[in-house]
Formats: C-alpha cells, structure tokens, sequence
C-alpha cells in the first residue's frame, strides 16, 4: 500500500509540473485564507485547503451549505429531513463531533452534542466564501478540529441595495429570502431575513425554518470595528431521526444565536485581531410529538469567550500567536446542569528559504474538566512556481468529550459514561496543489492514527444498552483527489468538477458485540 501510494503521488507530482510548464500570462487575484493564525495567499499554504467562492455557490443548483459542501472530496454530509434541517459533517471518515465549523472565525462547536453543529448555518446569499481545512487542525484551532475544520466568511457590503427572492413547490413549500444594504460613509450595513416552510412530502416531515442575519462596519478613527449578529430558530417534525419505531412522532425545535464583534490593528510588521462572541443553543426534543409529557427533552447552551489572534514579521519570517478563552454552561433536564472553563494558547513560526517553507506550532489546552494538554504539528512545503506546489504535514489532535456522551442515559436503550478520555490522534498527510485561472487540480494522501475514540457500544449479545466507552487505536488511511475546469458556453459560465476519496480502515481486535457508529464499513469510496 506504502509504495503504490508514492508512486502515485509522483505520478501526480509530474503531471501537475508539466501542466504549470504551459504559458499563461493570467496573473490570478490571490485569496488570502484568514482561517489561520497567519493570514496567508490560498497558493502559500502548505495544508489541504479547498476554497468555495460565492461565485461558486451561485452558479451551483445548492440551496443550502449542505448542499454546497456535499460536492467536496473527503467530505460526507449526512442529513435528516430535507432543506438542510439537520446534517452532519464527516471529514475524512472522521465522526460528526469531530469536525469544527466557525463563522468569520468564531468558533461555533456545541458542547451538547455535534449533531448542532450545523445550526447556525448562515445563508447562502451573504456568504462571501467558505475555507475547507482537511487533516488535523488542533494546533490552529483548539479542540473539535479532529480531521478538519470550515471556516465560512461573511460577504462585505460593497453598495446599497436590496435583493428579494420568492420561490414555492409542491407541499405548501414558501420559501422568502430578503436581504438590504447600505453603504454610509462612516459605516456599512447588511440585513438578511429567511423563512423556509412545507407541509412535509409525508406524515411528520414538515418544518418551519427562518434565519435572520446583521453585520455591520462602524469606520473608526483608527481601525473598523465589525459587528455580526445571526439568529437562526427550526421547528420540524423528526420523522424516524433517532429511532424506527412506528410508535413514536419524533418533534424537535432549535434556537441558535451567535454574536461576535471583532477588530484588527495593523502596523507595518505587527497584526493585531481581537474577538469577543456569545453563541447559544437551545434544543427541545419530543419522542412523541402529540404526547409532550412522554418524554421531553430541554437543553440550553451558553459559550461567552474572547480570542485574540496576532503576527509579528521579522527577520526569522512570521510569528503567529493567540489565546481563546471562554466559559460554558449547560442547563439540560436530562444531561443535568454543567459548566466549565476553557483556555487555549497557540504558537507558529513560519520559517521560509526561496521556494522551501517550513511552519512548526504547538496548541497548549486546559478543560477545568479534563487534564491540561499540548498538541505540537508541522507543516512543510515547496513551492514550484506560482501555480504548483507539493506539501505534507504531520500533528497530533484531540476532542473532549460532549455532554450528551459523558451523562446522558435512556433507560434500557443508550447511557453516557462519566470516565470518557479526551479522543486522541496523530495524523500525516502529504499532498500537491495545483491552481491556475480555469483548471485546479489537487490530490493528498493522508493517515490518521486515533485512540480512545468514543462509541456506544454493547460487549455482549445480553447487555441490555449500549455505553458510551473509548475504543482501542483505528488507524485510517486513504488518499483523494479533487479537480475543477471552468469554460464557457455561449458566454454561459460552466464548471466540471471530479473528486475521489478512498478510505480504509483498521480497528485491529475490538472486544465488543455491537457498535453504533464506528465500527461500521472498513473500506469507503467517495466520488
């Protein structure tokens, strides 16, 4: 496996050369990717990073973020009920509480559970683009970046304007989408209001969806201040979501609202970028929709933080660092009332010799709850010209435990486990990039070495439930490959996109009967 793999990474290395040998005079407009601790072009990262435009978004049939990030190699969006009303995200045939989603770089994992990580999704209309970072990113990020991390940026106001859009369907489905504008001189605002709705295309299947959204630039005497505020609430019946029983008319509503207000101070050398955010959620579950006393679940999260970000350019190239600070609380009717304190450091040096780079780092973790932590990394690269360049990267991740996977408990069905260890993994990942103005092409080869991974399981035919317990190492490997060629017919824009990825796992020898989520396929394509 070890050698076919190199083999085909050279192989691809000498195709994409010979391409980029091709003349074109195009000089490309550089995306600076900010969903890092060093704010550097899309062409100098030496990491698996995809990026999605708004251009992109708007010429694809999506309607929704799922459906935008659905078509990514490594990326499996796994979804309940339709228009995006719940999914899940699995990079790189990682777990749904495994990967972190932030918003104009404010972090919005949940500490209940991953199944409300894409709740607060912003619509698709103020999305400016949407930054894909594969492989482990808990040097840059923190916790819950297990096998990757996406950043989605907002848009920035660049008129005044108003745009509403209308649509419905079959079903009773209305759908309003109403955004408006306004570029002032001292400042500049944007206002968006949603509402998405349908009957349902069978019992128990409908739903209520409305996302407001506000950012606002005040221009300062020294630097531009940005407020972000989005509020997003869905009401729908959970048709089959958590069980098969025809007993039961699953119901579920949730609330998500996220705050931030951010600035940046820069000086020739020196970059300066302070956050303060609020993110809450709220979720209400029905096990039967008609019958709320039968069972009703009720859980109000709460995250209040500050991050500093910062770089300082030198001599010996960019130093990149920050702290994330941030209190949690849970109030829940059956995960019982917790909190805790949060606080993480990071530290890069981007060290550069003509075309070679070389970014070491390191991540310092505290959980008033779980031992304090470090999770070193290294990313490498060379870059061929500006079109090509091949990298690889190594570094360890982790991911605490959710609540729901520490404390939550149905009788005779599903119990947490109070002892849960922190998930644990290092990965490595080699890869080649190349980019020009019509044609993209990348493909990586990645492991990932992971213990402790929490499952629910059952160790005998006659346990009575399945518990929450850390499994012995799984070791993933697998390699993908994406491309994108845009032309033009009839001065019509059009884009092909091919992407790969292959899977494989090994669990070794795992002493259990039953498992809900891990132990499942060994082997996984993915076009």
């Amino acid at each position: 496996m070890k050698s076919r793999a190199v083999l085909l990474f050279l192989f691809f290395a000498g195709c994409a050369v010979g391409i980029a040998q091709h003349k074109d005079t195009v000089k490309l407009k550089e995306v600076i990717i900010t969903s890092s601790r060093i704010d550097l072009p899309f062409s100098e990262n030496s990491r698996t990073i995809q990026l999605i435009s708004s251009e992109d978004i708007q010429n694809s049939a999506a309607t929704n973020v799922a459906d935008v990030l659905q078509q990514i190699a490594g990326i499996d969006v796994r979804r309940r009920g339709i228009d995006g009303m719940q999914s899940d995200l699995y990079i790189r045939g990682g777990h749904f509480n495994q990967t972190l989603v932030l918003i104009d770089g404010i972090k919005t994992e949940d500490p209940q559970t991953g199944h409300h990580t894409m709740n607060m999704m912003i619509p698709l209309e103020n999305i400016e683009r949407i930054e894909i970072i594969k492989g482990p990113a808990a040097r840059i990020f923190g916790q819950n970046a297990f096998n990757g991390a996406i950043n989605i940026v907002t848009k920035k106001v660049v008129e005044t304007g108003a745009d509403i859009r209308l649509s419905g369907g079959s079903f009773n489905r209305q759908s309003v989408n109403v955004t408006a504008t306004a570029q002032l001189k001292k400042a500049s605002h944007q206002i968006h209001y949603s509402n998405n709705s349908s009957d349902g295309y069978r019992e128990n299947t409908d739903f209520n969806n409305q996302n407001y959204f506000l950012k606002s630039t005040i221009n300062t005497k020294k630097e531009p201040v940005s407020i972000m505020a989005s509020f997003g609430e869905r009401k729908f019946g959970a048709n089959n979501f958590y069980t098969n029983s025809p007993n039961f008319n699953e119901y579920e509503e949730t609330q998500t609202s996220l705050v931030g207000v951010s600035t940046k101070f820069v000086t020739k050398t020196f970059v300066l970028k302070p956050t303060l955010y609020w993110k809450r959620n709220q979720d209400m579950f029905l096990l039967k929709r008609e019958d709320p006393s039968f069972s009703r679940n009720f859980n109000i999260s709460n995250k209040v933080g500050a991050e500093v970000n910062a770089s300082y350019t030198s001599e010996l190239g960019i130093t990149g660092f920050g702290i994330d600070m941030a209190r949690i609380t849970l109030a829940s009717n059956n995960l019982g009332n917790q909190k805790r304190t949060m606080f993480n450091a990071f530290l890069e040096q981007r060290f550069t010799w003509g075309k070679f780079d070389i970014t070491p780092g390191v991540s310092l973790n505290y959980f008033s709850d779980f031992d304090f932590n470090a999770f070193p990394g290294l990313d490498v690269g060379y870059k061929f010209n500006d079109k090509v360049k091949i990298y690889g990267n190594i570094g360890y991740s982790y991911r605490i435990p959710t609540y729901t996977e520490l404390y939550i408990n149905i009788p005779n069905f599903l119990s947490g486990n109070e002892n849960l260890e922190p998930e644990k993994a290092l990965a490595e990942e080699v890869g080649i990039k190349y980019h020009a103005k019509a044609f993209s092409f990348g493909t990586a080869f990645f492991r990932r070495e992971a213990t402790d991974l929490i499952d629910y399981v059952k160790e005998t035919a006659d346990s009575p439930f399945f518990l929450a317990q850390n499994l012995r190492k799984i070791t993933t490997t697998g390699f993908e490959v994406s491309s994108s060629y845009k032309f033009n017919i009839n001065s019509f824009e059009q884009q092909f996109n091919l992407n790969y990825t292959f899977l494989e796992d090994d669990y070794g020898t795992v002493d259990v009967f039953a498992s809900r989520y891990l132990i499942n396929t060994s082997i996984k394509h993915h076009f």
